[in-house]
């Protein structure tokens, strides 16, 4: 492979949209660092997909939660491909379904610490690899919204929508902060997507239990919103940044 070849770094890369995003940079010609927190099973396994596809990648530990574990898995990123030019900030959590009445200061810190401040120390990190400022030679930075974010999530989780209110407006910011150092900033904001994540908020059968309820009567897919995210990563995407993109199926 060749040195010249584009750089991916995808937080939470190895389950849902994160691995839908991994495989799809890949096959659009990117070399893929896959960042997991814990299930270092599932991120090889989907390094070994790429690399069977002819792709290059490989797994990185770092949970975006701790600064110690960003700072680590861009040098890590660095000495593997020594460049970056395209990040995604994916990783995220969602906790069991509460009234905020109900809801912990211990709860609130960490969703804001995983979702709201990891993603400001990943980019971070990005802009200082990417910036003309710092040498850089550019790059495109994709982060990861919700619809939740505009509609509040009531009786389920207002705290993850208030995170993911953050992260749009924190994309409107920075893509304004570094749009004359060749970095473009955008969004995504999904919907109900059929992933892994409902799971993990304690909702094993949200999607089945909503999806009638939607405009059109299903749920999205990883895929889907991997293709949004490749698309505002991508050259075709050149003059778009500070921009948010749903990728709700009209919710």
């Amino acid at each position: 492979m060749s040195r010249s070849q584009k750089v991916l770094l995808v937080t939470g890369g190895s389950r849902g949209i994160g691995a839908a995003i991994c495989r799809l940079g890949s096959k659009a010609g990117y070399r893929v660092a896959v960042n997991y927190a814990a299930n270092q099973d599932a991120a090889d396994a989907l390094v070994a997909e790429i690399q069977a596809a002819g792709g290059e990648a490989f797994a990185v530990k770092g949970d975006v939660g701790v600064e110690a574990d960003i700072v680590a898995m861009f040098a890590a990123v660095d000495r593997a491909y020594g460049r970056l030019d395209a990040f995604v900030n994916n990783a995220g959590i969602v906790d069991v379904k509460a009234r905020v009445d109900e809801m912990d200061v211990s709860r609130l810190e960490r969703m804001m610490r995983i979702n709201v401040v990891g993603s400001f120390l990943c980019a971070r990190e990005a802009v200082k690899r990417m910036s003309t400022r710092h040498g850089g030679e550019g790059g495109s930075i994709v982060n990861i919204s919700s619809a939740a974010a505009v509609l509040g999530a009531p009786d389920n989780y207002v705290d993850y929508a208030a995170s993911k209110g953050a992260i749009d407006t924190f994309t409107i910011g920075l893509a304004r902060e570094v749009a004359l150092e060749g970095i473009r900033v955008n969004a995504v904001r999904p919907g109900i997507i059929d992933t892994e994540i409902h799971a993990s908020g304690g909702q094993p059968d949200r999607v089945t239990l909503i999806q009638d309820t939607l405009p059109m009567k299903r749920a999205g897919t990883a895929d889907e919103v991997a293709g949004a995210v490749l698309y505002l990563l991508s050259d075709a995407a050149s003059y778009t940044t500070g921009a948010i993109l749903n990728v709700s199926g009209g919710r």
